[in-house]
């Protein structure tokens, strides 16, 4: 068996067994958060006591509008600074480290709103995801010699990676050309240009045309046949089911429950954070009472 195979499936064979809690220790993780903070004036946007990502397999992090998943990435990412907390990937501090080199650590993100540059071609753009360019030094760039060789593996990854994304016979278009799906496919293969470790994708099926969503999920499954993490942001439950092998719910910026997808479905503390506590139970005499009364003062108030 290859071994990113093997590594794909020890990966999701650790997380049999493990207690479905806030918090709980992985076998092998990949990324570890400590007590991250961020407040907005008053508002506290993201507490996260401790998170921890396992290794090689697909984590989902869900939970209602506002629950603080997007500002939690870019915290993660270096794209916003936290006022408390520390993290970790691949056991190596990332307080403090900008954006750009925590990509070049190899953990990546894409966005909910696609960022290709529309005025480049499609071609350029998986240019620019390459890291560790030669040319890209004024000097070493007016000696070809140094930098061509590389030039000519970085634009065949490049062609390769348009070619698994479907997007090859739009090379030479320019970005803007594309529709939302296609631009989804471009952040995701440009992304692929740094070769990561671990792969953050934030929403990646908004907007898409459903055409589009099943080639999507599948690159994402993919990701994780090759032997690479992938945390994502998603409102599609069933996507969540189908494709993730644990689930972080976030809740008012906090973790409320982690586990397998069939048992955070099913947590009452999941289903309280999307549709309201007690939105199910029965109503005591004294609360249809209150309501019965409120309706009728309404009701007055709108003959008057």
């Amino acid at each position: 068996m290859p071994a990113d195979v093997t590594k794909t499936g020890a990966g999701a064979a650790a997380l049999a067994g493990l207690e479905a809690r806030p918090g709980v220790p992985k076998p092998d993780p990949i990324l570890v958060a400590d007590g991250v903070v961020r407040r907005f004036g008053g508002l506290t946007a993201v507490e996260v006591d401790h998170l921890e990502v396992q290794r090689g397999v697909i984590t989902a992090l869900i939970g209602p509008n506002g629950a603080g998943k997007t500002t939690f990435f870019n915290l993660l990412t270096g794209f916003d600074k936290p006022d408390e907390g520390t993290w970790a990937f691949e056991g190596k501090d990332l307080a403090g480290v900008p954006a750009y080199r925590v990509a070049r650590r190899g953990m990546v993100r894409t966005f909910q709103l696609t960022k290709a540059l529309s005025k480049m071609t499609v071609l350029d753009n998986m240019r620019l995801g390459a890291t560790g360019q030669r040319g890209e030094s004024f000097f070493r760039a007016l000696v070809p010699g140094v930098w061509s060789g590389q030039q000519r593996g970085i634009d065949e990854r490049a062609r390769d990676l348009l070619v698994r994304f479907k997007l090859d016979a739009k090379a030479s278009d320019f970005a803007g050309s594309l529709s939302g799906g296609q631009r989804k496919l471009l952040e995701m293969a440009r992304a692929l240009m740094v070769e990561p470790t671990l792969v953050m994708l934030d929403e990646p099926m908004a907007g898409v045309n459903p055409a589009l969503t099943q080639s999507l999920l599948g690159h994402v499954k993919d990701l994780r046949e090759q032997g690479m993490t992938v945390l994502f942001v998603e409102h599609d439950m069933d996507m969540v089911r189908d494709i993730s092998d644990w689930v972080v719910v976030m809740a008012q910026g906090r973790v409320v429950a982690e586990g397998p997808p069939d048992v955070v479905m099913a947590d009452p503390a999941v289903i309280d954070a999307y549709l309201g506590a007690h939105h199910d139970a029965p109503l005591s005499a004294e609360e249809e009472q209150a309501q019965l009364s409120a309706a009728e003062a309404e009701l007055e108030g709108g003959h008057a």
